[in-house]
Parts: C-alpha cells; structure tokens; sequence
C-alpha cells in the first residue's frame, strides 16, 4: 500500500472526518489514478484510507477513517447497502429517488439514481472510476434490478482528467422513462435529460409549491427556468388557472407542453416562452403585467466560491425583477443551486434584491434538497441546493 503525507497542521480537516485534501496540503507519496492510498500526518500518524487522483486540485478523497478496514469489493457492497437502507427509512413519494450522494454516504464521486426499474449512475472521480465494474456489480445484487446507465459526462470528470463516458453499463433497452411523483406522471431521457435525467433534488419543493399556491390561491404563475415543468404541472394541481414556463430549450418546453397534457390539465391553462428569463423579465415589467406566484430555478451560476461574487449580480437581478412584477401578496419561490453560494450569502443576495425593488416579504419556508440527498454534518460542501419561499408584503 502506498502512503501519502501530509504537510504539518494539514491533517485538521481530516482529523473533523472532511473527506478532501487538496494537492497543497500533500508533503511527498502519490500514486497511480484512482489507486487507494494510506494517509499519514507528518508526524506518520494514520489518517485515513483514500483515492488518489494526480491530475484533480483535490488530490485526495477519503473512503474510510478506520485503519482496520480494507478497500476492496466487500467494503463498496456496505457502503451501498447502507446507503439504500437509509433510504426505506425516508417517505419518498415517488418510484424515482436517489440512491448514492457521493460523499454524504461514504462513496466520493458517485452518484447514482433509480428510476422505477432503471439505475443510472454518474463516476466523477478516479476513486470511483477505478472500481467501476466492482460498483456496477453491488448496485444491482442490493437492488435486483438488471439495468444500469452510465452519465458520466460531468465537469467533474474533465477535473479528474477523465474522459466524458455515456452508455449501458449492465443491461439495454430504451433510455425514455415514464415515472411517479406525487400525484403526478413525469417523463424523461436518461441519455439526455439534465443531471442522470431529471431533477429529483427539487421533488419536495415542487410539492411545497404546489401546496402554496392552492393555500394562497394563486391564479396565475410565471415559472422561469422551467426546463421540462415540473413545477408548472405542481402549479396546475394547485388550482392556478394561467401557468407559464419560461425556458431557452426547444425541446424541453415541448415535454413540459407533454407533461401537462399527460396529468390531464387543459393544455389551454398552460403556456410555454421559449426565451432568455433576464429578457423575459424585463419584457413583462415594461408591459405592466404581474403575477400571483414566480419561480426562480435558474442553473448553477457559480460553480465555486471563485464564481461568488459575479454569480451574486446574477441572482440579485433576477430576484429584484420578480419582486417588482409579484403583485402584494404574491409568491415567490427562489433557489440557487451553485454550490459557492451558501444559504446566508443567498438570504442576504435576495434581501438586497427585495431592497433594489423597493419590497419586503414573508420567508414562509426554507427549502434544500429531497432528503435522499443528503447533507451531512462533517461535509458542508454537499449543502449545495438552497431556495426560499417568500410572501411579498
């Protein structure tokens, strides 16, 4: 077994069971990509076991913090039994749900997510990579299922100097899914959907707001950066009577166009933009018009705490635009997904944006991520999907 050592006092982090070291935290030692390798302290004292990755800033990521146990194909078959086991513990109403959030459950760089009887899992880091048909195996002995799809075509990958990879790991068969969420029927493309397909971080919210509307009675909704409209089909169940969605893809307004059809709302009650939000915004304030209910969904605008400062111009802008075009008493549903914008930065854009707008409201619920994506206490980097749901004064 190869070790690696650490520079003196860069051992805190792992010391609090962090499981990144950065590449400036390493004194001496490496190893091939992917390679398990034993931590050390300068002093020589154990660490941790860990995947090396030679070409990632993170140089390091941590499987276990317990010198006895032992990388190897038993070790994964754990982790994802434990992983899945915590997941029967949480009510999830849906057939589609996250099984493996990467480090939040012990696994750094995997994710993988079930739709009905289809998994789909994304390897973003050498670790994962180099135990990839050991993974693969596991997965479908916990779960008994027979499918299995690879995405890994994330950025995270490029970090990793790995290569985009996409296809059938284990199994065939058409990539076009139809699942369960709530009361509502949801399709996708796992070959070409965002993220493994779909969105299932914001399954909760997408009720919450669902829920809102109806309690607030909501008659007309703007839902900005709608992708394929889940939360214009929430919307509709809750009574809204004018519903549009706002996005730049072609195709994904035609399925959110589908889906509204497919839960059986009158397709009159909806509409689809295809359109920049920012322009779209503007247009609407300009022409005076103003709405019960807006949702903010907008993609990640920063990616890193580097991105911070710009990405705040962004979400401020956006946000001051719909409190101006909320009517008083109007619902706003606000999220950021960029993981370098923590959740007081992000009160405190949107607090700046309802000052710029001249506005106040009600902070009625602060939302995060399904609970099957986890957040844990020693990793508060997993905290990346942050939203609000405000009551305009």
């Amino acid at each position: 077994m190869k070790t690696v050592r650490l520079r003196p006092g860069k051992e805190r982090a792992l010391q609090k069971r962090h499981p990144w070291v950065f590449e400036s935290a390493i004194a001496k030692g490496g190893g091939d990509a992917g390679e398990t390798v034993r931590v050390e302290s300068a002093e020589g004292e154990f660490l941790c076991w860990a995947a090396f990755s030679p070409k990632s800033q993170i140089r390091l990521r941590a499987w276990s913090f317990d010198e006895a146990e032992r990388i190897d194909a038993a070790f994964f078959a754990r982790r994802i039994e434990r992983a899945l086991a915590w997941r029967e513990r949480l009510a999830i109403d849906s057939d589609a749900r996250r099984l493996i959030h990467a480090e939040a459950d012990g696994l750094p760089g995997l994710v993988v997510d079930r739709y009905g009887d289809t998994l789909v899992a994304q390897f973003g880091s050498t670790g994962v990579e180099r135990w990839k048909d050991v993974i693969a195996d596991a997965l479908l002995a916990a779960t008994g299922l027979t499918r299995l799809y690879e995405r890994s075509d994330t950025q995270s990958r490029e970090w990793e100097g790995l290569p985009a990879t996409t296809g059938w790991l284990r199994g065939s068969g058409e990539t076009a899914l139809t699942i369960r969420e709530h009361a509502w029927r949801l399709t996708l493309d796992i070959a070409t959907g965002h993220k493994t397909g779909y969105y299932l971080d914001q399954r909760d919210s997408r009720q919450r707001f669902g829920e809102a509307v109806r309690q607030f009675g909501c008659q007309r909704v703007l839902n900005c950066f709608s992708y394929t409209g889940g939360f214009s089909v929430a919307a509709l169940a809750g009574g809204a009577q004018q519903v549009i969605s706002v996005d730049s893809s072609g195709p994904a307004l035609e399925r959110a166009r589908a889906h509204i059809e497919l839960n059986g709302f009158d397709p009159a009650r909806h509409q689809a933009w295809d359109a920049d939000v920012n322009a779209t915004l503007r247009r609407c304030l300009q022409e005076g018009q103003r709405f019960d209910a807006i949702v903010l969904d907008p993609p990640k605008f920063a990616p890193t705490a580097a991105h911070a400062e710009r990405a705040a111009r962004a979400y401020k802008d956006i946000n001051r635009l719909a409190f101006m075009l909320l009517k008083d008493g109007g619902l706003l549903y606000t999220f950021s997904c960029s993981g370098g914008i923590p959740p007081d930065l992000f009160h405190k854009i949107v607090a700046g944006a309802g000052l710029d707008a001249g506005v106040d409201g009600y902070i009625l619920d602060r939302l995060a991520a399904a609970p099957d994506h986890p957040q844990t206490v020693c990793f508060p980097e997993g905290e990346y999907l942050k939203g609000l749901a405000i009551l305009k004064a």
